[in-house]
């Protein structure tokens, strides 16, 4: 019986060291996270770095360390630069990236981040793929509908100036594509990935009707409507459509700048000083 009891002590001591050692390990791992935020913040993001992946270590299941591990490799990337280095940091942030959505796979931080460095490698399909992706967990995330408008653009746009080059129309010559073969084929290409990207900047204003790049893209989105119009009257119609945005676009600036403005606390106008 005495030894039973014995045992049973011993194991319990066991335990409460074992419980008290985990207490401590995930401790210290904030406190490294704590320190990783401060140096985040000073932009000194390699110094971060090593005290997030200390945290990781101390507590392996810190999702918070883990995003803030991904943002500080993506804060030192350069989009553009070629060198293996920045491909590195690219590569190490998108794997943080996947680490946190194989335990969240609805976290928004994680999958915008990959969708903006898909994008911003010119990895067009795969960054289209991330945005639908963020749309389904946050259907209101405008920047989401924004950059898949940009991209069906960024899609469609090279194909009909390749069109007008060929057939020797300069960008301010009216159309649409003069030859309707040329027109067919380009309508063939683009007809669909313009009324794509159409729909979702128009979901975009819905969401944020003052989101003033999302109505200059509807201005480029109906230019590439126009080209591909079957009469010069249904360009006209296109044309007229876009200039209206131009001008939303225009208006939804100024009002920015007014609210801008207001939020600075204006300022001292001269006829305020009269």
């Amino acid at each position: 019986m005495k030894r039973a009891f014995i045992r049973i002590a011993t194991s319990a001591a066991v335990l409460a060291l074992l419980v008290s050692s985990t207490g401590c390990s995930k401790l210290r791992s904030r406190d490294n996270l704590n320190k990783g935020v401060r140096e985040y913040k000073s932009a000194k993001y390699a110094e971060a770095v090593k005290y997030f992946q200390t945290a990781i270590e101390l507590d392996p299941d810190f999702t918070a360390a883990r995003l803030y591990l991904a943002t500080a490799y993506m804060s030192q990337w350069i989009p553009g630069a070629d060198s293996d280095d920045n491909n590195k940091m690219a590569k190490a942030a998108e794997d943080n990236f996947r680490l946190v959505l194989d335990k969240d796979p609805n976290d928004k931080l994680a999958i915008a981040s990959i969708g903006s460095i898909y994008y911003n490698q010119k990895k067009v399909d795969e960054a289209k793929k991330w945005n639908e992706r963020l749309l389904s967990v946050d259907p209101n995330n405008k920047e989401a509908m924004y950059t898949l408008g940009v991209i069906a653009w960024g899609k469609a746009y090279p194909v009909r100036g390749e069109a007008r080059a060929k057939l020797g129309m300069k960008p301010e010559e009216p159309g649409p594509l003069k030859d309707k073969k040329v027109r067919e084929e380009v309508k063939g290409k683009n007809l669909a990935i313009v009324q794509e990207g159409i729909a979702s900047l128009e979901r975009a204003i819905k969401v944020d009707p003052n989101y003033d790049d999302a109505l200059a893209y509807l201005n480029l989105m109906h230019r590439e409507l126009a080209d591909i119009a079957e009469t010069p009257d249904d360009y006209k119609k296109e044309i007229t459509i876009a200039e209206d945005f131009v001008q939303k676009t225009l208006d939804a600036k100024k009002k920015k700048a007014e609210e801008a403005e207001k939020k600075a606390g204006g300022g001292i106008k001269m006829e305020d000083s009269k």
